[in-house]
């Protein structure tokens, strides 16, 4: 099932279509998840069709990643010939990020594919000044927004950079068709916003992760600048060390994220190259025409991997190192495109040396990352260093040799160049991942939280509930388990980070009197059994909804349930009876 908060809502998507359309944790729309729905979209339609299943929610997935491969391999063939296309798709196919993400349920995956196409739309649209095509990548960046919000939108100074450089039409036109695109990236964005603004608040589920119900707030609060300036920093059920794996907070923001620990495993291999090729790529097309293409190539690819990953770098807030998946594409293409360029002015010994400067760039730090790493056999390392380093020296010659020598010296040295990621790669397709810190590399490594320990005893009381709601549960990892295991709808009480202001008491105590809740769990660390996330939950705590358990504890009867603690909020106790700290137990 993968991070089950999403296939929680995947399944509510392939049963229910408002569920689908809003992107809802459960079938009868208590509250969304904290993210756009674009990514449920995909999954929940594939699952109406075909049922719900793992295989109906992952195969999107992966096929995702055919596209982006496609797209991508179009757009650097496009700038710098089909070779360089390909070296490009085969690097994207072999970073471990993308491996991993893609074959995940986040909604990174449709993110990179949206992101990905809005830069073959602006490699076309440069072609021949069209503003049809740089139309079509506003439009995808739209999308990408509803994927995964302002992530999906860091590629657009990039776009935007290219289009103004190289499009082969005035000033004034560039600036027009920019504009057209901007517009279409407001309607194909928008059209969702405004949705959640006249559609009637009481019939649609509360918008996880906002403070006040409205999806703008959660765009610009939770998933916005709180990200980047760590005002949202969670440690939610987290080990001593998480950190250390890069996981929710991680402190150890800085120039040097993206190559080391964790992140360096997911993305690092090619980050020290693709910085090498975007400077030899600008400096080859230095003295080029304005429309030039490949300079155009540098600017989107390395403006996009320059922007993206500096975020990624330096943000304080929550982060996951597979977040690196939105820079994989561009750190792919523009070690494509340098090593293209290089190589097609091999004649100098200079543009030899820049040549193998990139290929031993990515060859040497995937030997280094592999030191430290669960892979770091000598048997791997030592030949992937070898074999890079014996044919980027023999190539320094090639302009000497005639014949497919130099092309059989250059496919060996971009073998040892891709060793590494190739290696990581094949472990992490060799295991299954889940949890909310999915981790590149063999099992066994990383974070892997947010799963929940069966309970087949509650799983059968929730099965045999007939209300809306089977449960409710403090936070959505947790309701998303049960909704997994039972099939039934659980009410998420304040939302991922058990913050939300949803349900309010007077809410949640109108439900218990229409009788649409069976059963309250009570949560872990509130003097009784619990399921799902380890939570402050004494009353003496600052826990929130905690007027909510003291409500619950003052009114009705309790049963232990394969060591849960579940509240019938059928069975209120006597009228009259005393409640914890001397309150009157009566309904309301």
């Amino acid at each position: 099932m993968a991070n089950q908060f999403y296939a929680a809502s995947v399944q509510a998507g392939s049963r229910d279509w408002k569920a689908l359309l809003f992107g809802s944790l459960d079938a009868n729309n208590f509250i969304t998840v904290d993210k756009p729905p674009l990514s449920q979209w995909v999954m929940g339609l594939s699952g109406q069709l075909f049922g719900f299943s793992s295989a109906s929610m992952l195969v999107p997935q992966a096929l995702m990643a055919v596209a982006a491969v496609a797209l991508l391999y179009g757009a650097v063939g496009r700038i710098s010939g089909p070779g360089a296309g390909l070296l490009a798709g085969a690097a994207l196919a072999l970073t471990p990020v993308a491996v991993l993400m893609f074959r995940f349920n986040d909604p990174d995956a449709a993110m990179v594919l949206l992101m990905t196409a809005a830069a073959y739309c602006t490699v076309r649209a440069i072609e021949r000044g069209s503003a049809t095509w740089l139309a079509g990548a506003g439009v995808a960046l739209g999308l990408a927004f509803l994927a995964k919000m302002l992530e999906g939108a860091m590629v657009m100074p990039a776009l935007v950079a290219a289009y103004l450089v190289a499009a082969p039409v005035r000033l004034r036109a560039r600036i027009l068709h920019l504009a057209g695109a901007a517009a279409a990236f407001g309607l194909s964005a928008g059209w969702f916003v405004v949705l959640t603004l006249v559609w009637p608040a009481s019939s649609r589920p509360y918008i996880a992760g906002s403070t006040n119900n409205t999806f703008m707030n959660l765009v610009l609060g939770y998933n916005g600048l709180a990200r980047v300036l760590g005002h949202n920093r969670s440690t939610i059920g987290l080990p001593p060390g998480m950190a250390n794996l890069g996981g929710f907070g991680s402190r150890s923001q800085g120039w040097n994220r993206l190559l080391s620990g964790e992140f360096g495993f997911e993305i690092g291999w090619l980050v020290p190259a693709a910085l090498l090729a975007t400077v030899v790529t600008v400096a080859a097309r230095g003295r080029s025409p304005r429309t030039d293409l490949g300079r155009a190539g540098a600017v989107l690819f390395g403006g996009w991997f320059l922007v993206d990953g500096l975020v990624l770098s330096y943000m304080h807030g929550t982060i996951h190192p597979y977040y690196t998946l939105s820079i994989a594409p561009p750190v792919a293409a523009i070690f494509a495109i340098g090593v293209q360029q290089a190589w097609s002015r091999r004649g100098s010994l200079r543009w030899r040396i820049a040549l193998v400067g990139i290929v031993i760039a990515a060859g040497g730090w995937g030997w280094w990352l592999l030191r430290g790493s669960a892979l770091s056999a000598p048997a791997l390392r030592w030949p992937i260093l070898l074999a890079t380093a014996l044919a980027s020296v023999a190539l320094l010659w090639s302009w000497r040799v005639r014949g497919r020598v130099a092309p059989v010296l250059l496919a060996a040295a971009l073998v040892g160049a891709l060793g590494g990621p190739a290696a990581y790669a094949v472990a992490t397709v060799d295991s299954s991942h889940q949890g909310i810190g999915p981790s590149v590399g063999p099992p066994g490594t990383g974070y892997a939280g947010g799963k929940t320990v069966g309970n087949p005893r509650l799983d059968a009381l929730l099965e045999a509930t007939d209300t809306p709601w089977s449960a409710a549960i403090d936070r959505s990892t947790s309701a998303a388990g049960l909704e997994l295991a039972t099939g039934t709808a659980v009410m998420a009480i304040g939302g991922f980070s058990g913050t939300d202001p949803t349900p309010t008491l007077q809410q949640f105590q109108d439900d218990v009197a229409r009788h649409r809740i069976a059963y309250y769990l009570a949560p872990r660390g509130s003097s009784h059994g619990a399921v799902g996330e380890d939570v402050k939950g004494d009353d003496a705590s600052p826990r929130a909804h905690s007027e909510i358990l003291r409500w619950v504890r003052g009114h009705f009867h309790s049963t232990t349930v394969g060591g849960v603690t579940a509240y019938e909020l059928f069975a209120p106790k006597a009228e009259g009876a005393t409640g914890p700290g001397g309150a009157t137990a009566s309904m309301r």
